[in-house]
């Protein structure tokens, strides 16, 4: 059978994923090429916090994809397709086309306002790019997913539990993603937003997060007991890009590395995050809404701390705090609290009880 307990840790790993997200696109505004992917760029670069940042690159999309296609296959538990396809349009879909509609556009204005740009209305996912990829993924494998839920207790699922008993065994996970990487050829593993590379590995990623639950407690288990040799593994091949490559490795191996440090991931968040906290309830509920207002409250701290005569390390302070702070603010005080509003940044509506204020936060824990 399917697992039928809740994984706190992999709406934590969730969280995370759409955390360092933030925190990628805050530091690329300190790269000396920030400008040329769109981005407004402070005169000063901070180069060194690349080193770090490339570390998490190479895994941080894909987890992210794996982790949603663990989401549908726990979700299909209690659903059928049809219930699935609505669920997925209304937090997914919508907040995507609202999001590329409205919010897109405002960072791109203050973009075009810095750089002295004719101001234009430009419709671009951007940054929401990966929601729409999702969609699609649920849209063409849905049939295949349902079909796999019928025979859950079927020979496929037998092998495939198997397999993932073994480290050797999640090999076959890793493989079509070095497949992938030779025959598209990317420019680099990294570039995933809006190309042929970040489609196809962001599908493969789906696939394989949802046979990952569908094998049952093996995976799991294996991970955890392995977590320390890919970690090691992982550290190793990013030493290797780092050193003899200069960030900029094969993408064969860069795909390896890739899927050691989301196995490393699993393995560690399996350990230490699943159990539900109220940091969490509240967390798992903001990161959608929060990850797409972000860039707008970027780009209006970048235009307000760049020109300013401090130090770099000072200004990447600034945009930190004021991002995730005014990201923080408009959640709480406005998304979260009108019921017009939270079905276009993915939350679902809410019966308020006689003005009981402490029903909506009671409501979201249940459904977090």
């Amino acid at each position: 059978m399917l697992i039928a307990n809740r994984r706190y840790d992999i709406d934590w790993l969730r969280v995370i994923a759409i955390g360092l997200l933030l925190i990628y696109h805050i530091a690329i505004g300190f790269q000396p090429w920030g400008v040329l992917i769109g981005f407004i760029q402070n005169n000063e670069p901070m180069e060194s916090i690349w080193i770090p940042m490339s570390m998490l690159n190479v895994w941080r999309i894909p987890l992210l994809f794996f982790v949603s296609g663990m989401g549908v296959c726990f979700a299909i538990r209690k659903r059928n397709w049809k219930q699935l396809l609505l669920e997925r349009s209304q937090r997914i879909l919508l907040p995507f086309v609202f999001g590329t509609l409205t919010i897109v556009p405002i960072h791109i204005v203050l973009w075009q306002r810095y750089y002295h740009q004719d101001i234009e209305y430009v419709l671009n996912p951007s940054h929401l790019w990966f929601l729409g990829n999702i969609f699609i993924y649920v849209l063409v494998l849905s049939p295949l997913f349902f079909l796999m839920k019928a025979h859950q207790n079927g020979t496929f699922r037998r092998w495939l539990a198997a397999l993932f008993s073994k480290p050797v065994g999640l090999l076959l996970i890793v493989v079509p993603f070095i497949i992938e990487a030779a025959l598209i050829e990317p420019e680099s593993y990294e570039l995933y937003a809006m190309t042929f590379h970040g489609f196809w590995l962001g599908l493969l990623a789906f696939l394989f997060g949802f046979c990952c639950v569908y094998s049952g407690e093996v995976f799991w288990q294996t991970v955890l007991k392995w977590r320390w040799l890919f970690f090691v593994v992982a550290f190793g091949l990013y030493l290797v890009r780092l050193i003899i490559f200069e960030l900029q490795g094969p993408n064969y191996l860069t795909a390896f590395e890739s899927n050691m440090w989301i196995f490393a991931v699993f393995g560690w968040g399996y350990k230490y995050l699943n159990r539900p906290s109220k940091a969490l309830s509240y967390l798992s509920q903001a990161a959608y809404p929060v990850y797409i207002i972000h860039m707008a409250f970027l780009y209006l701290g970048s235009s307000l701390f760049f020109p300013l005569a401090v130090p770099t390390e000072i200004k990447f302070m600034l945009a930190n705090l004021f991002t995730i702070l005014c990201c923080f603010i408009v959640y709480e005080l406005v998304i979260r609290r009108i019921n017009l509003l939270r079905p276009l940044f993915g939350l679902k509506v809410v019966e308020r009880k006689a003005k009981d204020k402490t029903y909506v936060r009671k409501h979201e824990k249940k459904t977090a």
